[in-house]
């Protein structure tokens, strides 16, 4: 079974949170986009490939890690078609990596934030399973049902939205806020901020994508 694959982007990353994913035996391949480069280097985490266009980091940085450590480095015009993440994400798929992680991948820019979120559905078409982690959120895309267990649960809340329309009969047991055969549509914010009322809590749905969002404060 394949280790994951972990990309640090330029938002969010809180040490505490991010450190003991990135010196877990569990991750096997790192990628450095742009400004996340930044956070690798001053904690002395070398990565496996460097992408980005290097407008947000310091070029001594980047020579650093081409000249000193020989990571392989893909460099972009600023002037481009896809995001940073976006691009290292195509490069996880290149190289088969199946479990991804995004990191850095929240922030203060909205924008960016549901670009990465789109992103995920690149992985997902390409049959590999990729999400956004930061400290209060695990965010991923999905084509099917799931269930999710009390006791590995990333947080206390749960959300659903729709991101591939129709999605029929989608219906949520064992939760605070249990839901039957209903058409989730855009707009909709009816699946927002729900609870675990039972040790399992089945998703189900018969076509289209949805984002879940689990979350705790």
């Amino acid at each position: 079974m394949s280790k994951r694959t972990v990309i640090v982007s330029g938002g969010i990353l809180e040490k505490e949170f991010v450190l003991p994913i990135l010196q877990s035996e569990e991750t096997e391949f790192i990628i450095g986009v742009d400004k996340g480069l930044q956070f690798l280097y001053e904690n002395g985490i070398k990565p496996d490939y460097i992408v980005g266009d290097f407008d947000s980091v310091p070029r001594e940085i980047v020579e650093y890690y081409r000249t000193e450590e020989n990571v392989p480095i893909r460099e972009f015009n600023p002037v481009k078609d896809a995001s940073d993440t976006e691009i290292a994400l195509r490069l996880c798929l290149g190289l088969r990596r199946k479990e991804i992680y995004i990191l850095g991948g929240t922030g203060n820019r909205i924008d960016h934030l549901w670009a990465n979120i789109q992103c995920l559905n690149i992985a997902l078409a390409a049959g590999s399973e990729a999400m956004i982690l930061d400290s209060h959120n695990r965010i991923r895309i999905l084509e099917h049902g799931i269930t999710l267990t009390r006791a590995e649960a990333f947080g206390k809340y749960f959300s659903v939205f729709p991101l591939e329309l129709p999605v029929e009969d989608f219906s949520i047991s064992g939760a605070k806020y249990p839901l039957q055969n209903h058409l989730l549509s855009a707009g909709d914010s009816l699946c927002v901020s729900n609870e675990f009322a039972e040790d399992e809590v089945k998703i189900s749905f018969v076509c289209g994508k949805v984002i879940l969002m689990e979350t705790r404060d």
